[in-house]
């Protein structure tokens, strides 16, 4: 099955959800020409990274993102991975990706798992605790939040269980663009696994983000891959290639989980 990919290598506005809102959907707007199958935003677009402001600027049990998305997908519709929203609950806020099909549904929402030490986000926000699964047209994929592709045993338990295309969403700083890249390839690589990875682009007062949103094969090889500056990048997927490779280098038959 084929699915043509669009990612939103967004700047974003620094605290500033209202401003992010319009910007986004412009951006949407615009991918449309390209008629994608899926659009997919970076990580926290709607506020950034001003961490120390959430207990006021974060969205509300992310009603406001949710809402958003399930408009812009039922007007045009098409699949939204909503990249991921500083979302205030009665635990705190936690980081959380939100998948909305093209009927307007919300089918998944993820919380990112290991948070970013480097970046303070230990102080601001609330881990999660479940995997980010899940299907669209029938078809099975995984959701994780930046730094979590540097924890290639978080993205195993997702492809283990079938996922065939990992999306990843992400605030990645332009110091470790390389380490962004090769990751990235090598998550593809291990896994079998199509990687749709959607970067911001832009700064904020502390830190410069990398950009370079990628879309690779299972072979490792990239598909399509941004600059550094803003950019709608788009590329068509072919899940039968899994399929193939798989079957070619038994991975996942291989395996000996009951040693490790």
């Amino acid at each position: 099955m084929k699915f043509k990919i669009t990612c939103l290598q967004m700047d974003v506005a620094f605290g500033d959800p209202n401003k992010n809102y319009q910007h986004a959907e412009k951006q949407i707007e615009t991918a449309m020409k390209e008629n994608p199958d899926i659009i997919v935003l970076p990580e926290l677009w709607t506020t950034g990274y001003d961490l120390t402001r959430l207990d006021t600027i974060a969205d509300k049990n992310a009603e406001k993102t949710i809402d958003f998305l399930k408009k812009a997908a039922k007007k045009y519709q098409v699949h939204f991975v909503g990249g991921s929203v500083a979302n205030r609950g009665d635990q705190g806020v936690k980081n959380t990706l939100l998948i909305i099909n093209n009927e307007g549904k919300l089918v998944q929402s993820y919380s990112k798992l290991h948070l970013f030490k480097l970046m303070d986000e230990h102080l601001y926000l609330e881990a999660g605790e479940e995997k980010g699964l899940f299907e669209l047209d029938n078809q099975s994929f995984s959701g994780v939040i930046c730094y979590d592709i540097r924890f290639p045993e978080w993205i195993r338990a997702h492809t283990a269980k079938g996922a065939e295309a990992l999306f990843v969403v992400a605030e990645w700083p332009a110091p470790r663009l390389s380490h962004w890249r090769s990751l990235l390839i090598a998550r593809a690589i291990e896994n079998q696994c199509f990687v749709i990875a959607c970067n911001r682009s832009g700064s904020d007062p502390n830190n410069e983000f990398a950009g370079h949103s990628m879309i690779i094969d299972p072979w490792g090889e990239v598909i399509a891959e941004a600059g550094a500056s803003e950019e709608i990048l788009s590329a068509v997927i072919e899940l039968d290639l899994v399929k193939d490779i798989r079957k070619q280098i038994p991975i996942f038959e291989d395996r000996r989980p009951d040693l490790y």
